[in-house]
């Protein structure tokens, strides 16, 4: 289990993540378990940010993918843009709204967002020039969640097309 105490006075947001992603790091222990679930999400986010949103939104660790992304009522998903996403999601036939942060996740998003045409774009920067890209702004976010639900948008036909190629071939 990820441990350890930090206190929000005074840390700025960027000190929090750098905590949060050092003990995510951390080496396993002496019996070979690695660290579990992030138990301590508000040493990550903003200050209040976990009580301003406790009635719209859930901040979990891990969640079952698959199963979440095979449900029914699920009309979109917001990725970071890796491939397990990619295939997960195009398996079951739900657009994404792309957000890629780094590594090949940059130019898994340009092939689908520009190339293919099967997700929205949130924030990116296709050409990895700048490395350390500024978080993105809530219109940004909101902007690409409504576009991946907007039923009759051609990203959500070009889903549906691929999702039927790969399960007939499949077969």
């Amino acid at each position: 289990m990820v441990s350890g105490r930090l206190s929000q006075t005074g840390k700025s947001a960027t000190q929090r993540l750098e905590f949060a992603a050092d003990k995510l790091r951390q080496l396993p222990a002496k019996n070979g378990e690695f660290a579990g679930e992030f138990e301590n999400h508000g040493l990550a986010l903003p200050e209040g940010f976990l009580d301003r949103t406790a009635l719209i939104g859930k901040v979990v660790g891990w969640i079952p993918q698959m199963a979440i992304l095979s449900h029914p009522a699920v009309g979109g998903f917001v990725s970071h843009y890796g491939w397990n996403s990619i295939l997960e999601s195009t398996w079951c036939g739900v657009p994404i709204a792309a957000w890629p942060v780094f590594g090949e996740q940059q130019f898994n998003a340009f092939q689908l967002v520009k190339e293919l045409g099967m997700a929205v774009e949130i924030s990116s920067d296709f050409s990895g020039a700048n490395e350390h890209q500024p978080l993105a702004k809530a219109e940004q976010i909101e902007k690409g969640i409504r576009e991946v639900m907007d039923g009759e948008n051609d990203v959500r036909k070009e889903v549906k097309e691929f999702t039927e190629k790969c399960r007939q071939a499949m077969k």
